[in-house]
Parts: C-alpha cells; structure tokens; sequence
C-alpha cells in the first residue's frame, strides 16, 4: 500500500493524551502530567518512578536503514557524562508514514544551560564544566560505531558538506572531510546542562565529520564573543583541524543560508567568521 507524506506536525499544538496514555502503558509507569516540557516534535515528562520520558515524532523520510534508536545505542558508550538509558519502545501510527518512539532515562536535575540552541548570555560557567565537556567529546571521539550522524535528522555525507557549503560560500577551499569521528550531532546549549555538565538528546548521534560538535556549540555561542572565543579556546585542536574549519564554515553556511534570518544574532557574526575560515582553508 502506497503511504501518503507524513503530515506537518507541532507537537506543541496536538492533543497528545492518547500518545502519553500509550506509553504509561507500555513502560508501566505513571507520567506527571504537571511536568510535560513540549517542543515541536518531542515531548518529556517526570515518572513516578523519578525517571524521565521522552518522546518523539518522526516521519519515514527521516528514518534511515540504521532506524533512530539514538539514546539506546548510546547507552554503550563509556566516559561520556550522559544520563542512563533504562527503556523504550516505538510504535507506527496508524495510516500515516511516521513512527513514534519513548525512552526511559535517568532524570537530569541540572537545567538546560539555554532555553534554546543559542544563547544571548555568557552563562559563566565554572572550569569543572569545560573540564567535563572536553573528557566527554575526548571519549565520545575515540570509539567507535556503525551509526551515521543525522544532524537536524539529515543524515550527514560528503555530499551535504560540500552542497552546504558550496551554495552560500562558493570560493571556499577543496571541502573534501579528512577525518570522520563519534559525534553527538546536535551539541547546541539547550542540550547541555549546568552548572553541572550532562550530555542529553542523544538521537541523532553516530559517525560526522570531526568538528562536527565543537563548531556547533561555538557557531551557537557567536551572539555572545566571548563565549565563542571560549570554545574555540577549549576545542581548538578540533576546530583548527582542517575537518574542523570545514564544519565552522559548514555550520555559518547553514545560518547565512537561503532560509537565514535578519534578526538572527548568529548571522552577521557567521558571515564574518566565514571570510577568516575560508582564507584559513585556502592556507591549510
């Protein structure tokens, strides 16, 4: 039978009692209704059992052949301050091309450091943080996975950086990728806690392009330059690797792109620090 496109939702929006009376059932836990955080497509909330559940929506189009069992295949990773995944379980909704999916983990009592991907404030954060940041980007970086990073659920290639890239910043330098390392593909502050420091979202991790975190974080750091200046400071041996210049420039091309915002406070510093990052490749 030929599925029709997964249809536009915004979980923020839906009637979701019969989604969260679903997974009570199938985790055998009470959720506490009070405590539902929403976003566009997930949704988490505080057990009874003091764990956390989170659900997500996502289409067939967004699910490749490694399927999206992200926080699962985490759990084997060692020396990555992440919380402990306990369950999950995934489910097709009827008639439509899309798949939901919970999972049962450990309660994080730190906060997100932002609200959203960006800050608009240097969060000071003390040096046991970026002690902890780097020992955790350090192990995630030197094991290994079949798994292939989907960073904003797009699976990423050769052939995405180079497009990517090539679109808004077509004198870049050769954006061939040297080194292809574990990342967490979606390192942007709201999925950072402190000031304890805890990895979270795990979703979309898998093998991209070294860099690939560090230039997120920095790239969502640049309303704030000395926050930017910090994680370059932090990550430099990534990010002034030649991949790492490559995902710098790969993430400016994403903010100054065809779907750029004016009153985005990341894109007149990221076209800023694409000119310094391409005459940096063209040097490499």
């Amino acid at each position: 039978m030929t599925m029709s496109a997964p249809r536009a939702v915004d979980l923020r929006r839906e009637s979701l009692s019969g989604v969260l009376d679903r997974v009570e059932r199938s985790l055998q836990v009470r959720l506490d209704r009070e405590t539902v955080v929403r976003k566009r497509r997930t949704v988490g909330a505080r057990t009874d059992r003091g764990t956390w559940v989170r659900i997500e929506r996502r289409g067939f189009d967004r699910i490749g052949a490694q399927g999206w069992n992200g926080p699962e295949s985490a759990a084997v990773l060692s020396g990555v301050v992440m919380p402990w995944w306990y369950a999950g379980f995934a489910w097709r909704e009827p008639g439509e091309s899309v798949m939901w999916r919970a999972d049962e983990m450990e309660l994080v009592n730190a906060a997100p450091v932002g609200q959203a991907a960006l800050v608009m404030e240097d969060p000071r954060l003390p040096d046991a943080w970026w002690s902890a940041l780097n020992a955790s980007l350090d192990a995630l970086a030197a094991q290994a996975t079949p798994r292939v990073a989907t960073p904003d659920t797009e699976t990423i290639t050769q052939e995405l950086v180079t497009a990517t890239i090539g679109e808004i910043f077509p004198g870049a330098a050769d954006t061939a990728v040297e080194e292809w390392l574990p990342a967490h593909a979606d390192l942007t502050w709201a999925n950072v806690t402190g000031p304890e420091f805890c990895m979270i979202d795990w979703e979309d991790w898998g093998m991209a392009p070294r860099g690939l975190d560090a230039a997120t974080l920095w790239g969502n750091s640049l309303a704030v330059p000395a926050l930017a200046e910090r994680v370059w400071s932090e990550r430099r041996p990534d990010l002034e690797s030649r991949s790492g210049l490559l995902m710098a420039l790969f993430f400016c091309a994403k903010v100054a792109g065809p779907h750029a915002q004016p009153e985005d406070p990341r894109l007149e510093p990221a076209r800023k620090e694409a000119a310094r990052l391409t005459a940096r490749l063209h040097a490499y």
